[in-house]
């Protein structure tokens, strides 16, 4: 899957921003908060659900994220052997992740209320 692709199933979820960040890295945000990160030198990294965390990391095709395994992130260091339906399905359950422990307010202001 291409970087580009990648960009625009992220963008096209609710109320996800982008933001370049830690040199060139691309970071899609919902309410400021990240649920994705495209990284400059490759690969992809996003929020996990508890369980696909255990499944994609234990013998699976990602490795925890570095800096945020402990939050549940994963990273894909190949992004051309990345499904596009898995990717689109990975990347929206990280921004239901992230943008259900927004404010009320913040999913209201948003769009996601």
């Amino acid at each position: 899957m291409t970087p580009e692709a990648i960009e625009a199933c992220a963008l096209a979820l609710p109320g996800a921003t982008l933001s370049v960040q830690w040199g060139d890295d691309h970071v899609f945000k919902v309410g400021g908060k990240m649920f994705a990160v495209l990284g400059s030198a490759g690969g992809l990294s996003f929020k996990a659900s508890d369980l696909a965390f255990e499944v994609l990391t234990e013998g699976g095709p990602a490795r925890p994220a570095p800096y945020l395994a402990r939050a549940k992130w994963v990273r894909f260091d190949d992004l051309d052997s990345l499904d596009p339906d898995e990717v689109a399905d990975w990347l929206a359950t990280a921004h239901g992740l992230v943008a259900a422990k927004l404010t009320r307010a913040q999913r209201r202001e948003i769009g996601l209320a």
